[in-house]
């Protein structure tokens, strides 16, 4: 190479150079520097600030987030790219599909923050997760539709087990009144219908059970069924005696109800099932949830980037072998697990690499998604950082943490980069 030429690509160089010593380098070295200075900037601390990364609760909390950011989220995001890619190689609609799963890649870490937070917002009317846990919930354990009701003034109710319980026994032929009170009527069930007064019925106890909302003298009466009160639709009524449940039926539309001649002489009883408050679904962003759900919503953002690279891969997997390998008597779990992953193996680290050096990183999803009252449940290095740096004012412990990062990412990194040459070598 003669001088000329040594010229020009110096020429072609510098501004690289030069940007990338701005904006790489200086700030590198002014970090390293600046972690052995006390927070003023003029006393030399030594070490002291990189002792706070061990000693410090925050920190340390950070640093055990980290952990289970790196171990758990390019794992479950590498795992479900490998699944994506197999099962949508040989369905029409696989292009489709992987152009969905892939979209999350072109919001920004703030909006899929946002979206998120309110995904997991703790309310069902508006959070999806609780939405959908809900529903699943309210399935198979129906929530009780009443659960301010209690027993008014002058009521022949009385506390028991969480529920009420009548003061005397009832007689069949006599009908019994069960009023309560507390349930606005705009939060009665759909299914509710003017409380009707209980026939007599030989042999049987009958009674009512509705919200007697007594508006005021000359409007309404106290313990008797008036004509714009509504019954308790599905409300449960138990008959005990001697402590047992001897019988039990439920409320119908109107409020009235109906029990054999086993009730006689009985207590009756409404139980505390009746009363439950409504299920409210998952504390999402409670201080025991909030990092798997974080990591919940980065799984959703890249899990599309390795189905893309491992796809990529797969497509140049030798068919050969698969075909091979079926037609020597493997079933298709055993195509996966014997010929598919060892060959997509290279790909495999990869992207599992890539993910751990994107997760060292994170902060936009943690500093969002998590509320103030968990956010430190939620702590991760990188927001550590920031809150030394700019809320506490703790400028030389906040540059040991980025040093602390940087050399926890340079090893990934270099693995990385060895096995990108070993492939090209290939």
């Amino acid at each position: 190479m003669t001088g000329t030429r040594r010229t020009v690509v110096a020429l072609f160089l510098l501004p690289a150079l030069v940007l990338l010593g701005a904006l790489v380098v200086y700030p590198i070295g002014y970090s390293v520097v600046r972690s052995f200075y006390d927070q003023s900037g003029d006393g030399f601390a030594g070490i002291d600030n990189y002792k706070s990364l061990f000693t410090d609760d925050g920190i340390r909390a950070a640093l055990k987030n980290n952990i289970i950011w790196v171990v758990f989220a390019p794992t479950v995001a590498t795992a479900l790219g490998l699944i994506f890619a197999v099962l949508t190689e040989r369905v029409r609609w696989g292009t489709a599909f992987k152009l969905v799963v892939f979209m999350p890649m072109a919001i920004s870490m703030l909006a899929a923050g946002i979206i998120f937070r309110l995904v997991y917002d703790q309310d069902p009317e508006k959070g999806v997760a609780n939405a959908v846990w809900v529903g699943v919930h309210d399935t198979f354990a129906e929530s009780s539709a009443f659960p301010k009701a209690h027993p008014g003034r002058q009521s022949p109710l009385r506390p028991d087990q969480g529920g009420f319980i009548t003061r005397q026994p009832v007689r069949a032929g006599q009908p019994v009144s069960l009023p309560l009170v507390g349930v606005a009527p705009d939060q009665m069930p759909g299914n509710a219908k003017k409380a009707a007064q209980a026939r007599t019925e030989p042999g049987k106890v009958t009674g009512t059970a509705w919200q007697d909302f007594t508006r005021g003298k000359g409007v309404g009466r106290l313990g008797q069924v008036d004509a714009s009160e509504l019954g308790y639709p599905g409300m449960k009524i138990e008959a005990v005696k001697d402590g047992k449940v001897v019988e039990s039926a439920k409320v119908r539309d109107d409020g009235t109800f109906t029990l054999s001649d086993k009730a006689d002489g009985a207590l009756l009883r409404l139980p505390a099932d009746n009363f439950r408050e409504p299920y409210n679904g998952l504390d999402w962003l409670g201080p025991s949830l909030v990092t798997p759900a974080i990591i919940g919503s980065y799984v959703w953002m890249w899990a599309g980037f390795a189905m893309v690279l491992i796809a990529a891969g797969l497509a140049g997997v030798p068919r050969e072998l698969l075909e091979a390998a079926r037609v020597d008597g493997a079933n298709e779990w055993q195509v996966f697990r014997r010929i598919t992953v060892p060959l997509l193996a290279p790909v495999l680290a990869v992207v599992t690499v890539t993910l751990m050096i994107n997760v060292l990183k994170v902060f936009d999803l943690v500093f969002i998604i998590a509320p103030g009252s968990s956010q430190d449940d939620a702590d991760v290095l990188a927001l550590e950082l920031y809150r030394k740096g700019f809320s506490e004012d703790q400028p030389g412990v906040a540059s040991a943490i980025a040093v602390f990062l940087l050399l926890l990412v340079i090893p990934v990194m270099l693995f990385n980069v060895r096995r990108l040459r070993r492939e090209v070598r290939r």
